[in-house]
């Protein structure tokens, strides 16, 4: 047994946790070895962007999994917890690309492709490690001698393989298809990298002439910019309205090409007109329909998103907005705009640049998805992997059963080099493992590798298994895989969760993790999501000095449901904070008390009070109610657990039951077993609390007698069946209840703290009068009795006395001598006045339809949360009235 004697100071979290943050990973116990002897639990930790900061999101997400680490640790499982960061192809590259036009005014064409990485590379050493240190400062007991980069060796080769091996399974192929595509960044994106908004735009009427009659079919678009792209015009063939025009040609405005009116199921009839242009080369949807009806794709922008030759002379060399305007206006010169209406529509953006994104039809390296998504789609299916909660599986399988092939090149410079090279002299391309310095067809030496690189999800979607060193069969994935959970966010479930699924299915036959632990979104306290255009984000970090680590972990996974979004408030987190503060100060006071502490010193059941028995009982209950909380991934349940044990049982009723106890020198065996009751129900209960709040545990703990050398590596506290004290439990409860409403009942009275008063109690039956005038003395410490009455149901009961009654116990409680009732009458009456003026008030002004139309839906519910709390005050007012008018 050993503990640090050291006097416990004032609690100073910001000190604290990088002390024990250092201890932990000084100590190495963040790591283990494999071991088969014990069972493994295994986490991969999301890689952040290398070049993140880290946000509530984050926050979360690793205090969840930190939470589930650091359980199963205790719990005696061989925990590994792989962390990494993400390159973060684009985003990176901007970064690089900016600091390079700020500080020498130059592009990265400037300085060439091996130049710009080099900086790419420095810049990643210099910055790199920052999300790192935000993830510790967080508390996170991840294995930093596991941490995994997706650019690093071993990642890299995992990518080349599975790159090649797909290619030669006819599985990854290159093709001309249409893309998101960023004029800005000049890259295909994927679509996690185009954010959708709301714009108010317009609806443009325009009328395509049907060749040889005197007629027009009219279209509605969005993009009359494009019109000189369109191929064709189609209508839905159970469209009445174009029965006898399918098959007939319109003439295309401004470009005069002729083009046939086709059918197609896809064309919505109840947009615009119901019939729609159809541009292929700039279109999704359209291009699909036009590889379904063998239609020309023109493509009349340029990669910057200007207009080329194929658009018209006119138009050649214009920016999209300018000639948008351009042909509004030529096409009402020429009397071919019907009219024109607002609408309000839903247009992407680089989420980088924010640029609106162009659907380009370009040639990419697409990924063929059909063919691996069976094994997938199984695994949730039978069970294998489990979504929690299972209402996100419908969103997992409702992508992958309607997914399309998957664009995985970018044209950027950083990330992982597609592994193609193109001969010059013979036309092949060839896809290796290892770089090629000549064709392996006709060994010429004039081959170039392609320029493009894989999207970033590619690496991602393989970091179950090449974190772990795949392709070799490392002695981590013979004990870590598959992994255990994971956990992320609803966001991103088909852009990374399916991927790691799909590929993982392929690639090692097997499922990549046991579990799908999903989490919301952390909204502020309007529930707004938190971003920088609106201001709203709260950074973890400035939560962290201000108030802890531990107040912050506490609040996300307090009143947190998988799945749910969570509101944010800086007032949880300040009294999470003194939650912290009130466990610091009851340590405190154990250790006050242990000067003659006999650490040998066991005591027997019988010498185990009413009140011992109560708080041992109750820790049982909340060792397993921690425990099976823990185990279904319910952690908001498991830290309310341990919070209402903490501050409710033992802060606020068992401590002060034991101070008699400790403040009694002449029963030295009733201290001695007071102290140990303390001492094992507070260590035991920090231990519980540990995975929660890592740091203010480590620290107490290590002041009270303990066992090992330190919390983080404590066994996880079990239920000791020889503590199931549940009749005396049952009987202490009865008691508190009691105890409470007295309390109540002199709180509402507006007693003094210090002013005693005569209880009077009628038990039900002999054996409750046993009870309470066995226990009596608890009415005098948590009660404030001056003396305790006890009276059978047949004894005349006391007058003009205040009454609750709880299960076989009426108590009366004599208030009149305890204050002065003409006082409180005028006290009481005068608030009562106030609450009525104030509803008054509330009511009229919630009637006003003036006041409803134009006040914010936010502050018309605070108004009414105001009137129903007046409208609750009010009442109580007029139960307080009641009872002083019979005193």
């Amino acid at each position: 047994m050993e503990w640090n004697k050291e006097k416990l100071e004032g609690y100073a979290p910001n000190e604290l946790e990088t002390k024990w943050y250092d201890f932990w990973e000084r100590e190495g116990y963040f790591h283990e070895a494999p071991d088969p002897a014990k069972e493994p639990f295994s986490i991969v930790m999301p890689p952040p962007n290398v070049t993140g900061q880290l946000h509530m999101g984050h926050a979360l997400d690793n205090t969840l999994q930190d939470i589930l680490v650091r359980f199963k640790r205790m719990a005696g499982y061989n925990v590994a917890w792989i962390p990494g960061t993400d390159h973060a192809g684009i985003a990176t590259q901007v970064k690089v690309e900016e600091q390079l036009a700020k500080e020498e005014g130059k592009t990265r064409y400037d300085i060439g492709r091996d130049e710009f990485l080099k900086r790419v590379w420095a810049w990643k050493e210099q910055y790199g490690g920052r999300i790192e240190k935000q993830v510790r400062r967080l508390g996170s007991s991840c294995d930093w001698s596991r941490k995994r980069f997706t650019m690093d060796d071993t990642c890299a080769r995992a990518v080349r393989e599975v790159f090649v091996s797909l290619y030669e399974r006819g599985l990854i192929y290159q093709g001309q298809r249409i893309t998101n595509w960023c004029p800005h960044c000049n890259t295909a994106l994927s679509d996690i990298e185009v954010d959708h908004s709301d714009e108010q735009g317009h609806l443009w009427y325009v009328n395509y002439p049907v060749v040889g009659e005197d007629c027009y079919v009219t279209i509605a678009t969005t993009r009359p910019e494009t019109i000189m792209g369109d191929t064709a015009v189609a209508v839905n063939p159970q469209d009445p309205r174009f029965a006898g025009m399918i098959g007939k040609r319109v003439v295309i405005p401004l470009v005069h090409r002729k083009v046939e009116i086709i059918a197609d199921e896809y064309v919505d009839p109840e947009f615009g007109t119901g019939a729609v242009k159809i541009t292929p080369a700039h279109d999704p949807n359209d291009f699909e329909m036009g590889q379904r009806h063998h239609l020309e794709a023109v493509m009349i922008m340029n990669l910057d998103g200007t207009m080329n030759s194929a658009a018209g002379k006119k138009y050649d060399g214009m920016t999209r907005e300018e000639c948008r305007k351009a042909v509004v206006a030529d096409l009402q010169e020429l009397g071919l705009l019907d009219h024109v209406e607002e609408l309000n529509h839903a247009v992407g953006h680089c989420s980088r640049c924010k640029t609106i994104v162009e659907p380009f039809s370009t040639k990419q390296w697409f990924v063929k998805m059909k063919p691996l998504t069976t094994a997938a789609l199984d695994a949730v299916k039978d069970g294998k992997t489990e979504f929690v909660p299972d209402r996100f599986s419908k969103t997992y399988n409702h992508w992958l059963e309607d997914v399309h092939d998957w664009c995985i090149s970018r044209q950027l410079w950083w990330g992982h080099q597609i592994p193609a090279w193109y001969c010059a002299d013979c036309g092949e391309t060839s896809v290796s493992r290892e770089d090629l310095t000549e064709c392996p067809h006709c060994h010429s030496k004039h081959i170039t590798q392609d320029p493009d690189v894989l999207d970033t999800w590619f690496s991602s979607a393989l970091w179950p298994f090449s974190t772990m060193g795949w392709p070799d069969r490392t002695a981590d994935i013979e004990q870590f895989f598959p992994t255990s959970v994971l956990v992320t966010g609803y966001d991103i479930i088909f852009f990374w969760v399916a991927r790691m699924m799909f590929m993982t299915c392929e690639f090692m036959k097997e499922i990549p993790f046991r579990h799908v632990f999903i989490h919301g979104l952390v909204r502020d306290s309007q529930g707004r999501k938190m971003s920088k255009s609106l201001g709203n984000g709260i950074d973890p970090l400035g939560v962290c000095e201000e108030y802890g680590a531990d107040a912050l972990r506490f609040t996300l996974v307090t009143g947190n449901t998988p799945g749910n979004d969570m509101r944010f408030y800086m007032e949880r987190v300040e009294a999470n904070r003194n939650f912290a503060n009130k466990i610091w100060n009851a340590a405190k006071f154990v250790i006050m008390n242990l000067d003659d502490y006999d650490a040998g010193f066991i005591p027997e059941t019988d010498d185990f009070t009413l009140a011992d028995r109560w708080i041992l009982s109750t820790f049982n209950d909340t060792v397993r109610k921690v425990t099976e909380k823990l185990d279904s991934f319910e952690l908001g349940d498991a830290a309310d657990a341990v919070y209402n044990y903490i501050w409710n049982s033992f802060c606020d009723w068992y401590i002060e039951l034991a101070k008699q106890r400790l403040y009694k020198p002449d029963d030295k065996d009733s201290r001695k077993t007071v102290q140990y009751v303390l001492i094992y129900v507070l260590t035991h209960t920090l231990e519980l609390l540990h995975p929660f709040m890592p740091f203010v545990t480590e620290h107490l703990w290590q002041h009270l007698p303990h066992e090992g050398k330190s919390i983080i590596v404590a066994p996880w506290p079990q239920v000791r069946a020889e503590w199931d004290f549940s009749a005396a439990a049952a009987t202490m409860n009865t008691l508190m209840e009691a105890i409470k409403n007295i309390r109540n009942m002199r709180a509402e009275a507006n007693v003094p703290m210090g002013k005693r008063a005569p209880i009077t109690l009628v038990p039900a039956d002999d054996v409750m009068a046993v009870t309470l005038r066995r226990y009596e003395n608890y009415f005098f410490t948590l009660a404030f009795a001056d003396g305790v009455n006890l009276l059978t149901p047949a004894d005349e009961k006391p007058e003009n006395a205040v009454v609750a009654v709880v299960p076989g116990i009426e108590i009366y409680l004599q208030l009149k001598d305890l204050i002065d009732v003409e006082k409180e009458t005028a006290r009481v009456r005068k608030e009562q006045e106030k609450m009525t003026k104030e509803i008054e008030r509330l009511v009229k002004k919630l009637s006003n339809q003036g006041f409803l139309a134009k006040a914010p839906a936010d502050v018309v519910d605070k108004e009414k949360e105001k009137l129903a709390g007046y409208r609750e005050r009010l009442q109580a007012l007029t139960q307080r009235m009641e009872t002083l008018e019979k005193l």
